[in-house]
């Protein structure tokens, strides 16, 4: 069989596609003034990113920075933790915070979402109550189980969100960084009349990531992609034109040929040596190794987050020898360096003075594109960027009304996503699958339907209607104080 690839619609130069490096970082720009509310400023890493990241820009504009958030003691520890941080900045932005978005939406001309309904605690029982039916989960917020769970309590109140800032402040940029991510977006452009874009920096780092093992530098790599958030399909990669996938696929022969566990999923830790992976290992991605020699397309965002999207092949979450979520990708791990940072807070909070400089110097982190995208937007300068939005023939085998997260250019307009006409069919039927089990997963979020909820989970993998109909009932009294639609 004759594998497809992208045929362009439009055309689009490869070169607009590039994976480009990150721009310099502008200092004493002017994007003018600005009012950015930040809604569940209590997510601690992304608020301290996205604030390290404006005090480095020095903006010239006056701004004005509205958090966000419905928890009182979280709020009040953020706003001081941010208020410390300011006392840094060469021009301070004014801050102010409330517990009522509608307080501080007007005016607004960016809005930025990272809520949580039920934080870490609510997340939890997400994979933990699926693990009692032999559902694994090492991540648990976007598909599977545990994020159809998470998409009953998220979407809602995102709903209610993008309405009032269609309603308030209609010329604001609103990005969502919230997951589900596919399901969030979709809803909010199925229910509301607000332009959302979600992003998420799991594709560029996934770019990067083939190009450390391809030993080339970012600058001349050009790449095409197209998928759902967290499955995002790399179907081109290539430098200076040059198709970078042979160079791949021998360095990928030679690591197994050294008896790195890439994509030879029957492998066990005894026969790795009886040892957790070695982060070598690690880096190779065996399971996304495997879906490219079968698909011919290259997994976003790597082993982690993509074997979600197969459980079928994962029984009991059986991988590599161990257990995901458990031993292998540890949730608890994740959870608990969570709840680190969220202490961290608290103890930023009860400070005084400026922050250290070590602190300020930290870059990493997802706040680093919306900077850089408002820059895009500022100087028309025509970057592009992975977003996930709605279709609307971007990709044309794939429904227009699908959220796919694909290339777009940031131009002062705002985002356009870029015309790639036919996905290629292997990578298609994937995803017209996951286009589908979101849409069944937001009807039941939006009308409380239970058995739309068993639906959904089947969908997504829960293997007989007994097993979803528990589930749902489980999940359910758990989350019960976050579920009024289920009433």
């Amino acid at each position: 069989m004759t594998r497809r690839t992208f045929v362009s619609a439009a055309a689009v130069p490869v070169s607009t596609l590039a994976a480009q490096p990150a721009p310099q970082i502008r200092t004493g720009d002017d994007v003018g003034n600005q009012k950015l509310v930040m809604i569940g400023a209590g997510s601690a890493m992304f608020t301290q990113g996205l604030i390290i990241d404006w005090i480095r820009r020095k903006y010239q504009g006056d701004w004005e920075i509205a958090l966000v958030d419905i928890n009182p003691v979280v709020l009040d520890a953020t706003e001081k933790m941010v208020r410390r941080y300011m006392l840094s900045a060469e021009k301070p932005a004014k801050i102010v915070a409330s517990l009522d978005r509608r307080e501080v939406l007007p005016g607004a001309t960016l809005v930025v979402t990272t809520i949580g309904v039920g934080s870490r605690r609510a997340w939890e029982q997400d994979v933990f109550i699926p693990r009692k039916y032999g559902i694994f989960q090492p991540v648990g917020d976007s598909v599977m189980a545990g994020g159809v769970s998470r998409s009953m309590r998220m979407i809602p109140p995102m709903l209610d969100i993008a309405r009032d800032v269609h309603r308030i402040c209609p010329q604001a940029r609103f990005i969502n960084y919230s997951n589900p991510m596919t399901a969030i977006v979709r809803a909010i452009r199925r229910e509301t009349q607000a332009n959302v874009t979600g992003l998420c920096i799991g594709t560029q780092q996934t770019l990067q990531y083939l190009a450390r093992l391809a030993d080339v530098p970012m600058a001349n790599v050009t790449a095409r992609w197209c998928g759902v958030n967290h499955l995002t399909w790399i179907t081109e990669f290539r430098q200076d034109g040059v198709d970078l996938w042979p160079r791949l696929r021998t360095k990928v022969a030679q690591l197994r040929a050294k008896g790195v566990p890439v994509g030879r999923l029957g492998r066990s830790f005894s026969e790795a040596g009886g040892k957790p992976l070695r982060h070598e290992q690690e880096m190779t991605m065996p399971f996304s190794w495997e879906l490219f020699d079968q698909f011919g397309a290259f997994p976003a965002v790597l082993d982690r987050h993509a074997m979600e999207f197969f459980p079928q092949r994962f029984p009991r979450g059986q991988y590599l020898g161990g257990t995901l979520g458990v031993d292998i990708y540890s949730f608890e791990a994740v959870i608990q360096s969570g709840d680190k940072i969220y202490e961290r807070t608290i103890s930023l909070a009860k400070g005084s003075g400026p922050i250290e400089d070590a602190r300020l110097n930290a870059t990493s982190g997802e706040h680093s594109q919306f900077m850089d995208i408002l820059d895009s937007w500022t100087h028309d300068s025509r970057r592009w960027y992975s977003v996930n939005t709605q279709n609307n023939g971007a990709v044309s085998n794939l429904p227009a009304a699908g959220v796919l997260e694909i290339p777009a250019v940031a131009r002062k307009q705002g985002m356009a996503p870029l015309p790639l006409g036919e996905a290629p069919s292997r990578v298609a039927s994937i995803t017209m699958h996951r286009i589908a089990t979101a849409e069944a997963t937001v009807e039941a979020a939006v009308t409380g339907d239970r058995k739309m909820f068993a639906e959904a989970l089947i969908m997504d993998g829960v293997p007989d209607q007994t097993t979803a109909d528990k589930l749902v009932e489980d999940l359910l009294k758990a989350h019960k104080e976050h579920l009024p639609q289920f009433a």
